[in-house]
């Protein structure tokens, strides 16, 4: 497996209200996104070294993005934040690899920064109870 940067990042995706999926890769600034297990700890007293079980999986993503509001773009995807049950499809794409996710939509904030700069920070958590992966 090559080493490779971040750069030309190839599809960043969440669908709309009408389940229709948008491109939003050319509004994002920046993705962060974690893949994570809980554990529970089994430790005996009888153990000199931690000693776990692995328990669920989950997923969570935070997305930064331009104030979009031409056609369907950032603000259309994620205005309705207010209404209940904002399920959505996440797709991300990088190098060949590809990561799907039904997520919930879990908050909208806007940001005027002093520069004039306008941005929204969208974070989801996993909605489906479906294990994330890679494929």
């Amino acid at each position: 497996m090559a080493k490779e940067s971040g750069l030309g990042w190839t599809t960043a995706s969440r669908d709309n209200s009408s389940a229709a999926l948008k491109a939003l890769v050319n509004c994002i600034t920046n993705v962060d996104f974690s893949i994570t297990r809980n554990t529970q700890d089994l430790t005996g007293m009888d153990k000199s070294s931690m000693e776990r079980l692995l328990l669920l999986g989950d997923y969570s993503s935070t997305w930064t993005l331009l104030f979009n509001d031409c056609g369907c773009k950032s603000f259309c995807v994620h205005k309705t934040i207010a209404s209940a049950d904002v399920l959505r499809s996440e797709s991300l794409v990088v190098s060949g690899q590809t990561l799907n996710n039904e997520v919930a939509l879990i908050d909208m904030a806007l940001s005027r920064g002093a520069d004039g700069s306008f941005i929204i920070t969208a974070p989801a958590a996993l909605s489906s109870g479906t294990d994330p992966t890679w494929s």
